[in-house]
């Protein structure tokens, strides 16, 4: 009992802060200060055109990015990771809202953050690395080109379609732009997607996302663009937290949502850790206590009334590139925006829908990988075709489905591919033991087949086929010495080949079972077919021996001199195991 607490103790502790953060935080502040104000500029145009995108309006992006910015900083596993509002997440929840309402989605982002933390708890975190990089670069695709169609609405500057397929809101948004034109609109988003774009190139180092949003911003004042509709009124500071929004008695419905929500906030962000640790040398996540801050963050975020967060790997990226060494520099972020939320919310009100929709239109654009894309592309047929279905997947019906689909894509063309490694080969009976008249005799009524490789379900049936086509034979002898891996499948079909050899009257004989296999054979049967009668050996010869000692019975072979028994471990011994 007292070893149980003692683990469950440490395990508890490995996922809390420990001193090393705070070693890592006193290293350089000067530089992690500066990596944060950064990234809280990138940030805050990208926290309001998210917290809009979703249907909970900019305050509960800047909620996000504030609460749960702040909280997965300090508990996450990822010194350099930096957590808010996302455009994945955003996809995710634009449905949720329409079907449920905000009260919903936060309900949603609570149950989500609870099941972060089991799956912490459980140590799921490491599972993540072996989604493969077509689904990651497929998903990722399909998420731009929904985050993109997502703007057209505001890009437009027509009220957005009701509906919550992005397809369908996007048509009926070009049909009412059709109708009654609003350029200022389209200019508008155009530039400021224009300005980031040409300006990342020239200048990377530059926050052109807030420049073009304070140009448009500036322009729509001075100008009196009317058409040019503004976010609306914001709080001044984050509203008391609370729980008024739970509704015990809608959490059975909300439940697969929550499914959903935690499922895409895990993969994300650990996707996002993965990357920031690529980018920079001698960092490494804990992927556990990853999902633990990002569980913590996802509690907390909607009692403050914000959307579901994740780590974000544009953010995470720009702080990485301007210097970042420890979570000081995530924490800076998000104390930014609180300042930016306290002092500044009049201002920020004024910005227009058609600039944030700008600003995500090039954050899609900047999010595919043209590159990443052409060589999965070129690798194989299969990763092509794991990209395509993935991302179309993301576009036609929802992320979850979409991973979910291209992992199973992905696991059926793996295991086809380990299935064509299984070898059913016919082999070479000993020459050593007789003369040429006596192997050709020998050979023409016994065969030998060695099992290379898997065998399993998706290898089987093949095997069964071709054993079971042997002709003018009196003995099979299967050499299964080099049977990598075996299921019940293959187990339950050898035994059918065996029953089907023995009603033809042919005698099967079995060499080199090992004790993994022979667990596997004896649970459905296999072995009773071969015990009665002595029919299973340690090695080939020996089954070898046993065949000419069964058809000398039968009158097939003459009897033969006794030969001198090999030692064990000679080069033909090893060779015919």
């Amino acid at each position: 009992m007292t070893s149980r607490i003692s683990r469950a103790r440490s395990r508890i502790t490995s996922l809390l802060p420990a001193r090393a953060d705070l070693a890592e935080i006193r290293r350089d502040p000067r530089r992690d200060l500066l990596a944060g104000l950064t990234v809280a500029i990138v940030a805050l145009p990208l926290a309001l055109g998210f917290g809009v995108s979703s249907g909970l309006g900019a305050e509960a992006g800047l909620a996000t990015a504030v609460v749960a910015g702040a909280l997965a900083a300090l508990f996450g596993g990822s010194n350099l990771q930096v957590s808010g509002p996302t455009g994945a997440m955003t996809v995710v929840l634009v449905p949720i809202v329409g079907k449920y309402g905000p009260t919903g989605v936060l309900t949603v982002g609570l149950m989500a953050g609870v099941m972060l933390m089991a799956l912490a708890a459980l140590k799921a975190g490491r599972y993540m690395q072996y989604i493969p990089a077509p689904v990651v670069e497929g998903f990722t695709l399909g998420i731009a080109c929904v985050i993109g169609l997502q703007q057209i609405p505001n890009a437009l500057g027509v009220p957005k379609p009701e509906g919550d397929r992005v397809l369908v809101v996007t048509w009926r948004a070009v049909q009412e732009f059709a109708k009654s034109p609003n350029w200022t609109a389209v200019g508008l988003a155009v530039a400021v997607a224009a300005l980031m774009l040409i300006g990342a190139r020239w200048r990377p180092t530059v926050p052109f996302s807030i420049l073009a949003v304070i140009a448009a911003t500036v322009v729509a004042q001075a100008a009196g663009l009317d058409a040019a509709k503004p976010i609306g009124d914001l709080p001044s500071g984050l509203p008391a937290p609370s729980l008024a929004f739970l509704d015990l008695g809608s959490l059975g419905t909300l439940l697969a949502p929550a499914v959903a929500v935690a499922a895409l906030a895990a993969l994300e962000s650990l996707l996002s850790a993965s990357v920031a640790d690529g980018m920079t040398v001698g960092q490494q996540h804990d992927p556990d206590r990853e999902l633990f801050g990002q569980g913590l963050a996802n509690i907390a975020a909607p009692m403050f009334g914000g959307v579901p967060a994740t780590g974000a790997i544009a953010r995470t990226a720009v702080n990485v590139r301007t210097g970042a060494s420890s979570r000081l520099a995530a924490l800076t972020h998000a104390a930014v925006l609180a300042v930016i939320v306290f002092a500044a919310a009049p201002l920020v009100s004024k910005i227009p829908l058609a600039a944030l929709a700008g600003v995500l239109l090039a954050t899609a654009i900047r999010m595919v990988e043209v590159g990443s894309l052409k060589a999965m592309a070129k690798a194989t047929r299969s990763d092509a075709l794991i990209l395509v279905l993935t991302a179309a997947a993301t576009l036609a019906l929802d992320l979850v489905y979409a991973v979910v689909i291209g992992l199973a894509v992905a696991g059926a063309l793996a295991l086809r591919a380990v299935a064509k490694q299984a070898r059913f080969d016919q082999v070479p009976l000993d020459r050593g033991d007789h003369s040429a008249e006596e192997h050709a005799l020998l050979a023409e009524h016994i065969v030998a087949y060695r099992i290379d490789g898997p065998l399993f379900f998706a290898a089987a049936h093949r095997f069964l086929l071709e054993l079971t086509e042997v002709a003018d034979v009196r003995v099979v002898i299967l050499r299964m010495s080099r049977v990598s891996t075996m299921d019940a499948t293959g187990a339950l079909v050898l035994k059918d080949a065996v029953q089907k050899l023995r009603r033809r009257g042919v005698t099967v004989l079995a060499s080199g079972i090992r004790p993994g296999q022979r667990r596997v054979l004896d649970s459905v049967g296999a072995l009773d077919l071969l015990r009665p009668e002595g029919r299973e050996y340690a090695t080939t010869p020996e089954a070898i021996r046993a065949a000419r000692d069964h058809l000398e019975t039968a009158g097939v072979l003459p009897a033969l001199p006794v030969q001198r028994p090999r030692t064990a471990g000679t080069a033909t011994e090893e060779a015919l195991r």
